[in-house]
């Protein structure tokens, strides 16, 4: 299992991914996650995957020579010729059910399900940022305002601070800090979820990024961070009152009047017996 994030804001994108693979609970590996596909003032990509790494790397690979019929009297479109991100999305489509024409009978023979999903990230000159979710039929989906950010893997322990905490308006570093928060939580909570990982925040306009890390057990961000809101949490988790469960004043009872039905319960008589 992985875990991916990809955030898209006004100012950037944040992209994030783990690096555990695992065959088994004794079989555990680091392949890295992230790719990027950059051509300097032109264009500037990222590619996240999770579910099955044979998959994953199979498309990534083919996704650099793959192409898709571009119209009448036009070239075909690659991700280097695309003029958009959509088309890009259309190339990355285009190579998951290539790979699975070539490899999917073989692995439905072999017990084994053709399970890989993928985010799409980047800008093209001429447009503003996009990014996709693929799935593993080829079909994609857009992020927008009201879903600025993707998941992919293990995605649930991570998901309640992303929601509240990031908007198209975040800064890049809140949006970097917070998917950490999100990542830090699902390592907690996951095995199949482990380090290092790759952090890379894209400013818009830039077609490059700098702002690329791969961090350790040893960073110290990374423990700062992890120390921090696990802190925090425990003094905001002490500070909520304890259940009141009624007598006296108080602000929020626990046993309060209530119109619904209490829980059922059996009433047993004297000398009944209970079976």
């Amino acid at each position: 299992m992985t875990y991916c994030i990809g955030i898209r804001l006004d100012a950037g994108m944040v992209f994030l991914s783990d690096s555990r693979t695992n065959a088994g609970m004794d079989q555990f590996s680091t392949f890295r996650k992230m790719i990027v596909y950059e051509q300097a003032g032109e264009r500037f990509m990222v590619l996240l995957s999770a579910g099955n790494l044979s998959i994953s790397q199979s498309v990534r690979e083919i996704l650099q020579v793959e192409k898709i019929e571009g119209g009448a009297e036009q070239p075909p479109i690659t991700i280097w010729n695309a003029s958009s991100m959509f088309d890009a999305a259309r190339v990355l489509g285009a190579t998951v059910r290539r790979v699975y024409d070539q490899d999917g009978a073989s692995l439905k023979e072999a017990g084994v399900d053709f399970n890989a999903s993928f985010i799409l990230g980047g800008q093209i000159r001429g447009e503003a940022m996009r990014m996709f979710q693929v799935y593993a039929p080829g079909n994609f989906i857009e992020s927008t305002r009201e879903t600025p950010y993707f998941q992919i893997g293990e995605s649930k322990y991570g998901k309640p601070i992303l929601d509240r905490v990031i908007t198209p308006r975040a800064g890049l570093d809140e949006a970097a800090k917070c998917a950490l928060v999100s990542m830090d939580s699902t390592l907690k909570s996951n095995l199949s979820v482990g380090l290092p990982l790759d952090l890379l925040v894209y400013r818009e306009g830039e077609f490059q990024s700098e702002r690329m890390v791969c961090i350790d057990e040893h960073n110290p961000y990374l423990h700062m961070s992890r120390a921090t809101w696990g802190q925090r949490l425990k003094q905001v988790f002490e500070g909520i009152d304890d259940p009141h469960w009624g007598g006296g004043e108080v602000h929020h009872p626990l046993l309060a009047v209530s119109d619904r039905y209490p829980p059922m319960r059996k009433i047993t008589h004297p000398g009944e017996k209970i079976v």
